[in-house]
Formats: C-alpha cells, structure tokens, sequence
C-alpha cells in the first residue's frame, strides 16, 4: 500500500512538472518568436552577406565571393582609420561615464535631502533622442556658442576660436562630451538604485567600528556593487561602440570626417553611399564580433562579482 501511495505521489508530481514545462514554454514561445525575428535573423543575415558582393540598389541575387570582403577591410586604411576612432572614442567615454556616474551616485546617496530632484537633474539629458542632443551641443560648439565664450572666459582669451568643430582633437573632445552629458544621468541612476539596495546596518556597524566615509565606500560600497558595477560597465562599452548619430550629424555640418569616423559611420556610408551592403555587412560582423568579445572579458573578469549579504 505504501508503495503505491509513493508512486501515486511521485506521479502528481511528474503530472505537475510536465504542466509548469508546458506553461513555461508558452510563456517563453513569444519572446524566442521576437529574439528570432529582430536578432538572430539580421545576424544570421548580416554574416551571409558579409560573404557576398552586393549592389544595394541593384536587382541582381548577391554574388558569393567567400572572405574577400574582410580580406579587404583589414588592408583598408579607412577602416583602420575606423577602428582608431572607434576605440579613442569608446575609450575616452566608457572611463568618463563609469567612474563619473559612480561618483554622482555616492554623492547624491550622501545626501540626505533633495535626492528625488538631483536624480531627476542628471537622468533629464538622457529623455533626449542622440539627434536631439547633438543638435543642441552642435549650436553650443559653434565658434559663436557658449562652449568658445566659456573657454574664453576662463582662460582670458577674448574672441579666440577654439575650433569645436574642426580641430581633430577639439573635435574628438566634442562628441565625448556630447555623450557624456546625454548619458552620465542613466548610469547615475543605476549606480544610486545598486549603492540604495545596500542594508544600512553594514554602514552603521562601519561608522560604529570609527572608519571613515571613504573607508566606509571602499571596503563595503564599492565590493558590493561590483555585480551593478559590472552591469554598468558592459551597457556603457556597448553604447559607446554604437555611437553614431553625433558623429553623423557633426560631419553632416561641416566637420572633417576622418577624426570621428567610427565603425557605425563607416558602415552607413559604405552600405547607402556607396552601395556595398557585403562590405557594409562584414565591417557590422567585425563590430559584434568586437562587442562579443569585450563582454565576455569583463564577464570573465568578473566572476567574483556575486556577492552576498545578510
């Protein structure tokens, strides 16, 4: 008798597994359906026609030309140039933007009042489209905007073009600070969610204990936001990586080209401009690849970023 009591159990039991299964997939089934549609669809796609010579306006079926593509991309100047500006762009920003927004974070967290209003300051530029923003800081650089009155103002040099707009590295400096403004509010926020989620008796024994505030941020903050920290870090990378319409809409007013001409500009001018969408496409293969391989570094150096507390 007890034997089949034991089997009835183990029955429902397998009855219930089957029916959560079978209602986890349905939930599941619409969001593989998406991720098939508008990811691994364009990717699958994307490297088949890095493979091919392909007019983009032509009605001709793609001519299937192997690695030739690549081959040419990597003994191309331009795209060396390319990768140059990607990476000094990416890099620049990418530091400014994590170690900046964890500072704003710590700091608007000290505070004991106005945090509400201080968060919404800083999170405001990034409710903006990148059009938008680089429209507003396109009439700041102009020689006549605020960015050469202020630069004047404090270094006394009335009436001094510092060439915002043209100088290559005035010109790098730009679109840095473009997308440091429009994004230093959204990784704040992040950072003052990861630092609030923090018990606030692990603070009040270290203050017990006489250490200070920035032993208190060092040794306890800081460990503990490694996995927000880590988040942050991989957003940050891949959102530099993709810049482009700051850089699209400063050459499109007039700026030369060759100092901001990142990846994804690259890319917009190979495929619409000249037509080449199997060139466009390996140079968009490169960039994920690029992408894939930054992340799985810092996910890779970052395995101890599971940290509990009580």
């Amino acid at each position: 008798m007890s034997e089949m009591i034991t089997l009835n159990k183990k029955q429902k039991h397998w009855s219930m597994e089957r029916k959560k299964a079978r209602w986890g997939w349905i939930f599941v089934t619409p969001t593989l359906l998406f991720f098939m549609l508008f990811s691994l669809y364009p990717i699958t796609n994307a490297f088949y026609m890095s493979l091919t010579k392909k007019d983009l306006l032509s009605l001709k079926p793609p001519e299937f030309i192997g690695l030739k593509n690549y081959t040419y991309l990597f003994q191309s100047a331009d795209f060396w140039n390319s990768m140059k500006a990607t990476a000094l762009f990416s890099l620049g920003t990418f530091s400014l933007l994590l170690v900046f927004s964890l500072l704003l974070a710590a700091l608007i967290i000290s505070r004991k009042r106005l945090q509400t209003l201080l968060q919404m300051i800083f999170y405001s530029p990034a409710l903006l489209s990148s059009i938008v923003a680089a429209l507003i800081w396109l009439l700041i650089f102009d020689p006549r905007g605020l960015a050469n009155q202020g630069l004047n103002f404090i270094c006394h040099t009335p009436g001094i073009d510092h060439k915002w707009l043209a100088a290559t590295n005035m010109l790098r400096l730009s679109t840095t600070i473009v997308y440091f403004w429009k994004y230093i509010g959204y990784f704040t926020i992040i950072f003052v969610a990861g630092i609030g989620s923090i018990p606030r008796s692990l603070h009040e024994s270290a203050e017990i204990d006489g250490a200070s505030r920035w032993q208190d941020f060092w040794h306890i903050t800081f460990p503990l936001i490694k996995p927000t920290t880590l988040l942050v870090s991989v957003m940050a990378m891949i959102q530099c990586l993709k810049t482009f319409s700051t850089q699209y809409l400063f050459t499109g007013a007039g700026s030369p080209t060759k100092p901001i001409n990142v990846i994804t500009l690259n890319i917009y001018k190979t495929a619409l401009r000249d037509h080449r969408i199997g060139r466009a496409s390996a140079m968009s293969m490169i960039l994920f690849l690029i992408m894939l391989v930054l992340t799985w570094i810092q996910f890779k150096a970052s395995k101890s970023e599971n940290v509990t507390y009580m």
